[in-house]
């Protein structure tokens, strides 16, 4: 047990954060600003925000304020920057000033800098997977990110990878939840559809659904879309597509009969 006087270490505010944040999303925030705070230094500010890249797809999924989600997906639209460089590659990647930077062409160092940002340090997290991630820290100050302050990144990111592994796999699993859950509310929609159309055309589920698949073909349109044209075409209100946990009723208890006993 360690002294009550005792510092507590990185992974003990770690652990803390994740213990006292309501879902995984408010930890990686949480996180983002504790590795904000951390990393500044000398009483400075600075900005934070983590990227992870799955499956060709990168999204911020903490960040320490909206300024740094924002210069992150600067990133994302243009298809690169050192956060990109950082996790595809897994290495790190150092922007002394943004004033003298021309590696991602003149387009993203312009936009991060009409932000007030001066100076950039990406570093790659080792999540043992597909998924890639990376750390970003911006600063309004030109060299802010100098090689004593690196170092002590790279100690940080190893000592959170950990923790950031766990959240990723939970922000994977929330994903496929909410893929599965699209697509079961679009097999809805189909479904209803070619009701509809069998209804209306008086003809075989299978005509009706060559009917749905000729038509988005033809249109070049989702076929999910023109489900929702013809469903909507006879149900103005719209139709409902959730999916959620049955109701449990509660239990109904036996009505005692006045004057008779338990034991009858």
């Amino acid at each position: 047990m360690l002294p009550a006087d005792s510092a507590p270490t990185t992974n003990d505010q770690i652990q803390n954060l994740i213990l006292e944040s309501a879902d995984f999303e408010e930890f990686l925030n949480e996180l983002a600003r504790f590795s904000a705070h951390q990393m500044a230094g000398d009483g400075d500010d600075a900005l934070c925000g983590i990227t992870l890249l799955r499956e060709r797809k990168a999204l911020t999924i903490g960040w320490s304020s909206d300024v740094a989600r924002e210069v992150d997906e600067i990133q994302y639209s243009l298809a690169q920057g050192p956060c990109l460089t950082a996790a595809k590659e897994e290495r790190e990647v150092y922007v002394p000033d943004l004033l003298e930077e021309n590696r991602w062409g003149p387009d993203y160092a312009t936009a991060v800098a009409s932000y007030g940002l001066r100076s950039v340090l990406s570093l790659p997290f080792n999540l043992e997977g597909e998924a890639k991630a990376a750390l970003n820290l911006y600063s309004d100050a030109p060299y802010k990110f100098n090689e004593r302050a690196a170092d002590r990144a790279r100690g940080y990111t190893r000592e959170v990878s950990q923790a950031l592994r766990l959240a990723v796999r939970f922000a994977v699993h929330k994903d496929s939840a909410n893929n599965l859950r699209a697509a079961m509310e679009s097999r809805t929609i189909i479904d209803i559809a070619v009701g509809v159309v069998m209804a209306q055309s008086r003809c075989s589920q299978e005509d009706a659904v060559r009917i749905l698949t000729e038509a988005s073909s033809n249109r070049n349109v989702k076929l999910r879309d023109i489900a929702k044209s013809v469903v909507d075409s006879v149900d103005t209100a719209g139709t409902l597509t959730h999916f959620e946990e049955p109701v449990q009723q509660p239990v109904q208890q036996p009505v005692q009969q006045p004057g008779r006993s338990r034991a009858g």
